[in-house]
């Protein structure tokens, strides 16, 4: 009887081996920061050479609902040498990233629609925020990236913010509600971003094509000045999970805010209305510093705070969780990019 030849060649069996699925466990553990229990999760490789934009393309699904139940998860260990590599993980998450417009910090672009953090002076701290709540759209992701962790501070500071909004008192969340929040902006005045950093275009009719597109109102004052206002929300839903959590710039953006000596030294050139940027009531009236520093206290009770290590990679859900920069020494790099952008239906 003649025999059949071997088709899958000499020595290898005829039978194909069925592809050995790793599960995700398998290939990542899951654990927490000391006394930060849950928050951020953080997610290290088990495999020294797993690939990580490859990996995060084939389990993205675990990823968002891991980061839906926490709010924010920190890559650690991963092989991410620089912001190439950050682009291309983030890429493999988010098809498209966001440029950055409506700008309320300078930035630089480092790679595409990869940016500098905020460029503010390093003895600086910025307070616990979400990103561009103060717009009419923002992004709903976030990632940050380590590349040179600072040896001196410069943490990353976050917050849960389901925990914030069930301590935000019901009689502050009422009146805000019932008011909403204005942004009173004034670029021009030689002491923040000039309007045509902030709109990203030197053309006027585009920064009034813009404002008219979000229901913003804008007025041109001698010397190049620009006065924008706009009434937004102070609480916002997740597009996701349909929860209703605080959401605006209502502490950052008021006077109260910066520091008494660079607060007096502006109040004694401007009216409150013509500060380079301000916070109101939506009808205009103003906002008590005792109830902006309620919130704020809030804020940080609820603060959880990290030493970063080089190739980190921090991914947050800017509905979930707030943000902030601790004051640093030293050189200190990190970067960031923005995915999916949330258009808000209106102020509410």
């Amino acid at each position: 009887m003649t025999r059949k030849p071997d088709i899958a060649g000499p020595g290898i069996s005829s039978r194909r081996r069925a592809p050995m699925k790793l599960s995700t466990t398998s290939l990542v553990k899951v654990g927490s920061l000391p006394g930060a229990e849950g928050f951020p999760l953080v997610v290290e490789p088990t495999l020294e050479d797993l690939d990580p934009a490859d990996w995060a393309a084939n389990h993205r699904e675990w990823i968002d609902a891991k980061l839906q139940e926490s709010g924010a998860l920190l890559f650690r260990g991963f092989r991410v040498p620089d912001a190439f590599a950050f682009r291309a993980f983030v890429g493999a998450l988010s098809s498209e990233l966001l440029d950055y417009v409506e700008r309320a910090a300078p930035r630089t672009q480092v790679a595409p629609n990869v940016y500098t953090s905020t460029e503010f002076a390093a003895d600086q701290s910025i307070p616990l925020h979400h990103e561009m709540s103060y717009s009419h759209n923002w992004p709903t992701r976030l990632w940050f990236y380590c590349d040179v962790p600072s040896p001196v501070g410069g943490a990353t500071p976050l917050a849960p913010e389901r925990l914030v909004t069930s301590r935000i008192p019901e009689d502050i969340r009422q009146r805000f509600l019932e008011k909403k929040v204005m942004y009173v902006r004034n670029y021009g005045e030689g002491v923040d971003l000039s309007w045509q950093e902030a709109f990203q275009t030197q053309e006027r009719a585009e920064v009034e094509r813009y404002c008219q597109s979000c229901g913003m109102t804008c007025e041109w004052r001698d010397g190049d000045r620009l006065r924008t206002r706009a009434v937004r929300q102070v609480m916002a839903t997740h597009p996701r999970t349909g929860e209703a959590l605080w959401f605006n710039h209502a502490p950052i953006f008021h006077e109260t805010n910066l520091s008494p000596s660079v607060r007096e030294a502006l109040r004694a050139q401007f009216r409150p209305d013509e500060m380079p940027r301000n916070a109101f009531y939506g009808d205009g009236s103003p906002l008590e510093p005792e109830v902006l520093e309620r919130i704020r206290g809030v804020y940080a009770d609820a603060t959880v705070r990290f030493p970063w290590q080089k190739g980190d990679v921090l991914m947050v859900d800017n509905f979930l969780a707030v943000h902030g920069r601790d004051p640093f020494e030293g050189e200190r790099s990190i970067l960031v990019a923005m995915a999916e952008l949330y258009v808000s239906p209106g102020p509410g």
